[in-house]
C-alpha cells in the first residue's frame, strides 16, 4: 500500500465533448473514487482548446498553457474517449498535437478507459495507442480496460452506479497508480 508522500496525481481526460457523455461520467466516477493515496483532476477545457497549427508558439494560447499545467502537474493521465467515425474525435486528437512539439506527454504514465460495448470503440483506442507511441507516452497496459457503461448507468449525479464498473475502474487506476510509484 501506497503511503501519503507517495500519493500519485492522474489528470483524467475525457475526449468527449457531449453533454452525458458515458466516458466523462467513468472519469468523474473515478475521480468520486479515488482512494487517499491518488488525487485526481479532471481536464475541463478541451473544448477551448484552440486548433493546433504547427510551429505556433503554445504559450500564446492561455488554453494551451493551461493544458501543459495540467499534465506537468500530472504524475499520469487516464484517458477515456468514444470512437467518432472510426477514431479518435478530433478535439482529443487536437489536445494530443498540442503535445507533440513540448514532450509533455514523454515517458508519463498514460492509460485509457474504454467504456464502448465490446466490438465498438476499437478504432479510437487503436489511434490513441498510436498517437501515444508516437508522443513517446510510456502506456500502462495493466492499466488499459474495458468496462462497458450504458446511459441508463449514470445517475442524477453524473456518475456511474454499477458495482462491477466502479471495482474495474479503481483497479485500472490502482494500476497506473502502482506503475507510477515503481517508475518514479
Amino acid at each position: 500500500m501506497l503511503v501519503a508522500s507517495d500519493v500519485n496525481r492522474i489528470l483524467l481526460i475525457s475526449g468527449s465533448t457531449r453533454d452525458g457523455s458515458t466516458n466523462t461520467a467513468a472519469l468523474r466516477t473515478v475521480h468520486a473514487l479515488a482512494p487517499d493515496s491518488v488525487e485526481t483532476r479532471c481536464y475541463t477545457g478541451l473544448l477551448e482548446l484552440p486548433a493546433f497549427v504547427p510551429g505556433a508558439d503554445p504559450a500564446a494560447y492561455p488554453q494551451v498553457v493551461d493544458l501543459r499545467n495540467d499534465l506537468a502537474w500530472a504524475d499520469a493521465v487516464l484517458i477515456s474517449t468514444p470512437e467518432y467515425a472510426g477514431t479518435l474525435p478530433g478535439s482529443l486528437k487536437n489536445l494530443l498535437d498540442w503535445t507533440v512539439g513540448t514532450a509533455d506527454l514523454h515517458e508519463k504514465p498514460t492509460a485509457w478507459l474504454t467504456v464502448a460495448a465490446p466490438g465498438r470503440g476499437d478504432g479510437a483506442t487503436a489511434t490513441l495507442s498510436s498517437v501515444l507511441g508516437y508522443v513517446g507516452a510510456d502506456v500502462v497496459t495493466a492499466a488499459c480496460v474495458r468496462h462497458p457503461v450504458l446511459s441508463a448507468d449514470i445517475d442524477s449525479d453524473g456518475l456511474v452506479t454499477g458495482q462491477a464498473f466502479r471495482d474495474g475502474a479503481l483497479t485500472a487506476l490502482d494500476a497506473l497508480a502502482r506503475h507510477t510509484h515503481v517508475a518514479r
